[in-house]
């Protein structure tokens, strides 16, 4: 399978929907799904040097995924932390770089030690590059982005005119990663729901009804297989 996929997409990036709806269709409590979708994400993570993916973003919560009941982002939140903990020696062992982007700030300080920690630890890996967006938006990142960006012009650091297209992905929370080449959703969910909006321009996009704890490997092969036969033109003519 692995030969099958040569020339397949390079950065892939994954809204990780249908959590809940898996565990409400089995008579549990939404958190059960979400642990169900932890475990998923250990198997597609080990799963991408076979495939040939070198980075993998994942939406994991979202800045507005605070308006959930309390007891859900409590449950999260701590699902996060012990994901962390129980994954990090497996994560530095398999060669995986795991970096962290969103607004920290409202995260719990714990939470944020053991990102910073995680983030150190793996520092010197290079096989996969793991991307796990928490507390993440698009438009607060441009926003953040465009703050950061104005401090510097305010501060003679950049020119005005020399602010382009090429100038606020610097600044952008991924300004370490190149820009994804698909984007796929899970749960039968048609939307991009504010993730990575400027990263994803020219991105193919893949919509499937599968929910998150239910995408295998084995699922995830038959949609990159689908990438490579898509024709990308990035705006151009083929002639």
């Amino acid at each position: 399978m692995a030969k099958d996929i040569e020339n397949g997409p390079n950065h892939v990036a994954i809204i990780m929907d249908g959590n809940g709806r898996w565990a409400q269709m089995r008579g549990r409590p939404r958190l059960f799904g979400h642990h169900a979708g932890a475990k998923r994400v250990r198997e597609i993570v080990e799963s991408c040097p076979k495939f040939g993916v070198k980075y993998l973003t994942i939406f994991a919560f979202s800045t507005e995924n605070w308006k959930r009941t309390q007891t859900e982002v409590a449950g999260l939140m701590k699902l996060f932390r012990r994901y962390i903990q129980r994954e990090a020696r497996d994560l530095l062992a398999n060669g995986v770089r795991v970096r962290f982007i969103g607004d920290r700030v409202r995260l719990d300080d714990k939470l944020v030690d053991l990102m910073d920690e995680l983030e150190l630890l793996t520092a010197g890996n290079d096989r996969v590059h793991l991307t796990v967006a928490i507390n993440y938006g698009g438009r607060d990142e441009v926003a953040r982005a465009t703050r950061r960006l104005a401090h510097d012009v305010a501060a003679g650091k950049l020119a005005p005119n020399d602010v382009n297209d090429e100038t606020l992905p610097k600044y952008l929370d991924t300004c370490f990663l190149p820009d994804p080449d698909l984007v796929i959703r899970t749960s039968g969910e048609a939307r991009i729901s504010n993730f990575l909006l400027w990263q994803s321009a020219y991105a193919e996009y893949e919509f499937i009804d599968t929910l998150w704890p239910d995408f295998t490997p084995d699922v995830f092969s038959h949609v990159l297989l689908g990438f490579k036969s898509r024709e990308r033109r990035f705006g151009g003519v083929k002639v």
